[in-house]
């Protein structure tokens, strides 16, 4: 069995691949995959994350989990949706709630694992539920936001993998459309000095902040930018964002977070957090690496 290419599923462009793909259409047919195969991975758009460079089994990709109903002022949209098509779908219906999003190339289920936000703005400012897909106890249920376990970069979804996001209510507010476009402009101009182009293969921010810190600062006087491993770079226009040169693979990122790691660890004492995930199976040098960043944590 030839093995399939997931560098079209991630932001950073890693040529993982897997052995079996599956593009279920509807929610039903995703759990219905997740029940014939063994322990599958679950991938939305694959922005923050690591795809490991081990072959993978089965992966399971969210895009066609792709619908959108509106019954103003409520949103519900599956986990498949892409940020910034939601976030324009808001706009066009004159919905505040959504600007920050335009900026952000992920999908809505991994905005709520990860509790995205920007500009003043997060996924959980106006969610009412989740609909989730319980492993254990194979069975669809319904997640108040009281429950969600929403803080900084952080969700009862990100902490427990028992739980496959299937789709999200919101209640957004009335606003002007011009506006919510002058945020947007705004958002969008602000990625484009800050942020590396959504052509230049990266994962988003790498690091969480510290608290009253920036994570971005702090490499930044470590002297950073520039710093490679292998195809992975620390991008010059900001020290938080390490991008793919072409070549790199999960190894090369991983080591070069744990250059960074150590570098603010032993400067500051600041141990950062990651903010991307690693998904797959780790090599011996990986574990590792992983296993100290992880501590604590």
């Amino acid at each position: 069995m030839s093995a399939i290419s997931l560098k079209s599923h991630n932001t950073l462009r890693l040529d993982s691949s897997c052995l079996r793909l599956f593009a279920p259409l509807d929610t039903d047919e995703l759990v219905s995959f997740y029940r014939k195969l063994d322990n599958p991975i679950i991938l939305g758009n694959g922005s923050n994350v690591i795809l490991a460079s081990k072959i993978m089994n089965d992966v399971i990709v969210t895009g066609g989990l792709d619908a959108i109903n509106i019954d103003s002022p409520t949103v519900y949209a599956q986990g498949g949706v892409k940020t910034i098509s939601l976030s324009q779908k808001a706009l066009n219906e004159e919905l505040s709630g959504f600007e920050f999003l335009i900026g952000i190339p992920g999908s809505l289920g991994g905005a709520v694992l990860m509790n995205a936000s920007a500009h003043n703005q997060s996924i959980s400012d106006f969610l009412i539920f989740c609909d989730a897909y319980d492993k254990e106890k194979d069975e669809i249920v319904r997640i108040e936001k009281r429950d969600c376990g929403f803080s900084y970069r952080s969700s009862i979804f990100k902490k427990n993998d028992k739980y496959i996001i299937l789709g999200a209510c919101f209640e957004l507010k009335k606003s002007e459309k011009g506006l919510m476009l002058e945020m947007m402009n705004e958002n969008i101009a602000f990625r484009k000095e800050k942020q590396p182009k959504l052509s230049l293969p990266n994962a988003g921010s790498i690091f969480k902040n510290p608290e009253n810190d920036s994570a971005g600062r702090l490499l930044d006087e470590c002297g950073m930018k520039g710093e490679t491993v292998g195809g992975a770079k620390v991008w010059e226009g900001h020290a938080n964002f390490i991008v793919n040169t072409g070549s790199a693979n999960s190894t090369d990122i991983s080591q070069l977070m744990f250059k960074m790691y150590n570098s603010v660890r032993e400067k500051f004492g600041i141990e950062l957090e990651s903010e991307v995930l690693f998904v797959g199976e780790k090599n011996d040098i990986e574990r590792e690496i992983w296993d100290i960043m992880l501590r604590n944590k």
